[in-house]
């Protein structure tokens, strides 16, 4: 089972023999939708979630999905049962909803939480999380502060961060952010991606 969620690598990046049992679109904001790695990815046979406000048609098996859509037990996709998350827009306020969805996935036996571009993250302390994978760029997004802060109440086994420059002046935003998540909550591992192709 392969799954991509907001594939956004350059085309050639990608392997040809990568391609997607299942993908996962948050929304089609820049960074997190780029169509021309979508349709290297997608098999013929591939079912793709997509949010309902979002713009882009895709033929096959696609489907809209919107906050608090649940795809578990006889509804389950391909043996995965996708939970679909409210994002929000605002990190002071937790009502005012953002573009886009998260996605909460279990399979194999562990959940796999991917917040999507998200300030607050009020639901996800009710969820049992092994891995979460968190924004940590700031602009209209947690900053690396706030997402430690909710990986404090989140408690998951495993946190990749991501939605950040991953060069910059000093330590980067992830090693930053690895070392507020180890003082606040030491027993959750921070696993840091490399970019594909660098």
């Amino acid at each position: 089972m392969i799954i991509y969620i907001d594939p956004d690598d350059l085309p050639e990046k990608i392997p040809d023999d990568e391609m997607a049992d299942l993908l996962l679109i948050t929304h089609e904001h820049f960074g997190h939708c780029n169509p021309d790695s979508i349709r290297k990815v997608r098999r013929s046979d591939c079912t793709t979630l997509i949010p309902e406000d979002m713009g882009l048609q895709f033929r096959g098996d696609a489907r809209r999905v919107m906050a608090g859509d649940s795809l578990t037990g006889d509804l389950s996709i391909k043996g995965v049962d996708i939970e679909v998350l409210p994002t929000y827009v605002s990190c002071n306020d937790e009502k005012s909803y953002g573009a886009g969805v998260g996605y909460l996935l279990t399979l194999g036996g562990s959940t796999i939480y991917h917040a999507g571009h998200t300030c607050a993250i009020p639901d996800v302390g009710l969820h049992s999380i092994d891995i979460a994978l968190l924004p940590i760029g700031g602009h209209m997004a947690m900053d690396k502060v706030q997402a430690a802060e909710a990986v404090s109440y989140m408690s998951p086994d495993v946190v990749i961060p991501m939605g950040y420059v991953p060069v910059g002046e000093g330590t980067s935003a992830a090693e930053d952010f690895m070392s507020i998540v180890k003082e606040r909550s030491p027993a959750t591992k921070v696993m840091i991606l490399e970019v594909r192709g660098e």
